[in-house]
């Protein structure tokens, strides 16, 4: 949901933002072990900025050593708790999701071998998880426990129930881990704004991959909960931008040094996903059926480049485990980031390094940020009915 975007941030803060990054990365690789720093989650940053926030110029930092990711430079990266935070939250959220492949048989967990190697994966980054929560004083089985829980409120979930019942146990678990940001930071007194931001936050991004992947899970006939409720696109966009305005306002009652970054991530990014997903602020033209339209429509885009791949494209298809040694490799020689283009490890298809093109977070131009103006509307129209701008 976080995930960083050029052209939204100032350049002053650029070198701040992959401090956090390098620090998570690295609090990772030192705690976890290498393997681990392919968790490294975007969202989970939000909590090293947080703890920072509150800790101004006094937070723990250090200069870190060259690095491929950041073309060899140096860099001051975030120590102590509040990369240690973050990094448990990437290793719990990592656990969970590939347990919950091996469970349902999907992913990579449905070829042949891969599921026994997916559990052993899955319980050694919960272990990892539980060893580096304990270094912070947090209860790390406890969040395990809301997010296992996940999956029978999913099973009693039918038409008419509430989304909100739904996103509970993300809500709960991102409450507890933004609350603990206060007490890393030395700020007890805003455990209680915390856990309401992290509520709102935990219920935005379970709306936002409800959402984009509505379409999809109709086709292969996989769960969602807007479908299973029979909420729809428009019941999520409400309760998300209900989302939005509740983390913003729990923020802004906080003590915080140093509002930068948590405004930056926490407001201008989490604003930029919502739109992506819902339409922009001042446009509600990106309705359900448009979203269907789209969708059919990157489809249609995904079977060309197949078929131009099956006429000949210098790619090459490999097994699972070919593929997971190539996958390794280009990991480790940074191609998966920085390339300009390389082939997929598995399929052959082109594909581009996550950081060298913006493109697909950016689709949104700079003028669909007008509701700022007068307060953010409801989002209907109300402030904005003049904007002209083509916002996609």
């Amino acid at each position: 949901m976080l995930a960083p975007c050029p052209s939204r941030t100032p350049d002053d803060l650029k070198p701040r933002w992959m401090g956090h990054f390098c620090g998570l990365c690295l609090e990772l690789r030192d705690d976890a072990g290498q393997f681990a720093r392919l968790t490294t989650n975007y969202d989970a940053l939000a909590l090293s900025v947080l703890v920072e926030a509150q800790q101004g110029g006094d937070a723990d930092s250090r200069n870190a050593g060259p690095c491929a990711l950041r073309g060899m430079r140096r860099q001051r990266i975030a120590t102590g708790g509040g990369p240690r935070l973050a990094a448990t939250a990437s290793l719990v959220l990592a656990s969970a999701k590939i347990r919950d492949h091996v469970e349902d048989g999907d992913g990579l967990a449905a070829k042949p071998g891969a599921r026994g190697i997916a559990g052993l994966t899955a319980d050694r980054l919960r272990a990892k998880a539980y060893a580096i929560g304990d270094s912070i004083e947090l209860d790390t089985a406890a969040l395990f426990a809301l997010i296992e829980g996940q999956r029978e409120i999913e099973a009693a979930s039918g038409p008419g129930t509430p989304l909100t019942a739904v996103t509970a146990p993300t809500e709960a678990a991102t409450a507890e881990l933004f609350a603990h940001a206060a007490l890393i930071g030395g700020r007890p007194e805003n455990a209680g704004a915390f856990r309401t931001a992290g509520a709102a936050f935990g219920r935005l991004a379970h709306l936002l991959d409800a959402a984009d992947d509505f379409e999809e899970d109709a086709e292969r006939g996989a769960w969602n909960p807007l479908a299973a409720t029979g909420s729809g696109i428009e019941d999520a966009r409400a309760l998300a931008r209900g989302a939005l305005a509740d983390m913003k306002r729990a923020l802004d009652s906080a003590v915080i040094v140093d509002a930068t970054m948590t405004e930056l991530l926490l407001d201008r990014y989490a604003r930029h996903a919502f739109s992506k997903t819902f339409g922009s602020t001042c446009s509600t033209r990106q309705t359900a059926e448009r979203r269907g339209s789209g969708y059919r429509e990157r489809r249609d885009a995904r079977r060309d480049r197949r078929s131009r791949y099956d006429d000949g494209y210098h790619g090459r298809r490999r097994g699972f485990w070919a593929g997971l040694c190539t996958f390794a490799a280009l990991a480790c020689s940074c191609q998966l980031c920085c390339a300009e283009q390389y082939n997929d490890p598995w399929t052959g298809q082109p594909r581009s390094g996550c950081c060298r093109d913006c493109a697909d977070c950016c689709d949104c131009c700079e003028c669909c940020n007008c509701c700022q103006c007068c307060g953010d509307s409801d989002g209907d129209g109300g402030c904005c009915g003049g904007c002209d701008c083509s916002c996609d």
